[in-house]
């Protein structure tokens, strides 16, 4: 049942006694996003929204650096494009949505709504490509997506949802790999320099790849209960999909080449990612660099102060700060400074500024950090820098504790009780396998586990399959996952 409290009464409930509910108070609390009309969707807020706002631009920029240009295909596709390739829509299947009637009657020919544009996509390619000149093709785009899931949670699964899809293609298949792989790069470097979340990037096993892949890249992050979530992939698609959807080009030598191609996506479900990396039982903890408000200002005012001077200092603070560049807000609202600061603390905002008549006295202010709720007195004196320092210090604090954490809860288990065990106590596990996709599949039945990636950093290292005791080259990383 919905709650009727209010924001301020609305209690959170510990990671310790639920954390599926302590997560889904997050968002209450923090005003992120609430459950739509429509079973399976969300309506992101205001709030929730600016950080994906904040992740586009970030994004955006980091794909056009790369020559990268964004373009917009239709939400529907005609059924007939999904059903040529195969292995991908029996990997999409169950999950997709499908239009049969429209304009009072039935359509001739059904229409999907949109699970992943690769389809509609590379039907338009093949007429846009001719020649080795028209290569490489570097689309982006940044829609919502329809996937009929069964269960539902806000942000980390969602019947639609909100992403940016990369679709390219390539002379060769060294290209091709190539830009897969620096994809993968910049989705890293956005994960762990913006939003603090240490991620492995790696391959996945043929069975977690995507659908009508040549091979997936990905980049795996561990939440607080230690489960995994796959923050972005990137995919190799080879030729399946050109040799489906005739995407060629004339070579220099005038032959006749199908294309080499990529896709790669992030999606809403990073947000769900950045709760459960980072927030705690008070409320939502964000990195500023992803914070659509770095520093919330609160004047302070008692009744027998002058309440003009406070505002004027007040306002020359927030000004002294948004001149070299942060986010500020000023909470003016006549409430009790006590119920701001509750309400900011949930919001998760990194920095909290007091100011008072006392402080203004005194050319200080009392700052308070949201990460570790420590708080201090800085001067007034160079407090623009001050903060600066202050923000950058956060930013890399949080993304050591969570480095730190993962480390803490990252084994290597060589027997299979040991494995059982430390699956269950909810750890990154790295462990021996042979390779063998029917093993994999039956660890998988037994545990709950996947094998979330094969590390790209991981070392060659003999040794025998955790489960089946064949042969082993390299050990993989398994998990229970979102």
């Amino acid at each position: 049942m919905k709650s009727t409290q209010s924001f301020e009464e609305k209690s959170i409930t510990s990671r310790a006694e639920d954390y599926n509910q302590w997560y889904l108070d997050i968002i209450e609390v923090a005003d992120l996003a609430e459950h739509a009309p429509v079973k399976g969707c969300m309506i992101i807020k205001p709030y929730g929204y600016a950080l994906w706002e904040k992740t586009q631009r970030i994004l955006d920029d980091a794909f056009k650096k790369t020559g990268v240009q964004n373009a917009y295909f239709p939400l529907f596709i005609p059924e007939r494009l999904l059903k040529r390739e195969e292995a991908h829509v029996e990997g999409f299947a169950p999950e997709v949505a499908m239009v049969t009637h429209a304009g009072g009657k039935k359509l001739e020919e059904p229409l999907v709504v949109r699970p992943t544009s690769e389809t509609i996509m590379y039907d338009v390619f093949s007429k846009w490509i001719r020649s080795h000149r028209d290569l490489p093709l570097l689309i982006n785009q940044w829609a919502n997506v329809v996937r009929w899931e069964m269960r539902t949670k806000l942000f980390l699964r969602t019947t639609e949802f909100l992403w940016q899809e990369g679709h390219t293609v390539h002379a060769t298949y060294e290209e091709a790999d190539e830009r897969a792989r620096m994809m993968l790069d910049i989705y890293r470097d956005f994960a762990e320099n913006y939003m603090a979340i240490p991620v492995i990037p790696g391959q996945k096993s043929e069975s977690e790849k995507f659908a009508g892949a040549h091979a997936t890249y990905t980049c795996e992050a561990m939440m607080q209960d230690g489960k995994a979530l796959q923050f972005a992939t990137s995919h190799n698609l080879g030729q399946n999909f050109a040799k489906v959807f005739d995407v060629t080009f004339l070579d220099e030598q005038s032959t006749k080449q199908y294309g080499w191609q990529t896709s790669w996506g992030l999606s809403t479900r990073t947000i769900g990612g950045l709760i459960m990396t980072h927030s705690d039982d008070k409320g939502l903890v964000l990195p500023p660099k992803i914070a659509s408000i770095q520093v919330v200002i609160i004047p302070i005012v008692p009744k027998e102060w002058d309440a003009e001077l406070v505002g004027e200092e007040t306002r020359a603070l927030a000004e002294n700060l948004r001149n070299i560049g942060l986010s500020v807000h000023v909470d003016k609202r006549d409430i009790r400074p006590g119920e701001k600061f509750y309400e900011w603390e949930k919001k998760g905002v990194p920095v909290r500024i007091e100011i008072g008549p006392k402080d203004i006295a005194a050319n200080t202010v009392v700052v308070a950090r949201r990460d570790t709720s420590e708080k201090k007195v800085f001067p007034l004196t160079n407090i623009a820098e001050e903060i600066s320092v202050l923000l950058d210090t956060i930013q890399v604090d949080m993304l050591m504790r969570a480095k730190a954490y993962r480390e803490e809860k990252t084994v290597s288990v060589d027997t299979w009780d040991a494995f059982v065990e430390k699956i269950e106590a909810g750890n990154f596990v790295l462990a021996h396998w042979s390779g063998d996709a029917k093993v994999e599949a039956e660890i998988k039945e037994l545990t709950g586990a996947t094998i979330r990636c094969v590390p790209f950093e991981q070392p060659e290292e003999e040794g025998v399959c955790i489960k089946s005791g064949k042969a082993s080259h390299k050990r993989v990383v398994f998990a229970k996952s979102y």
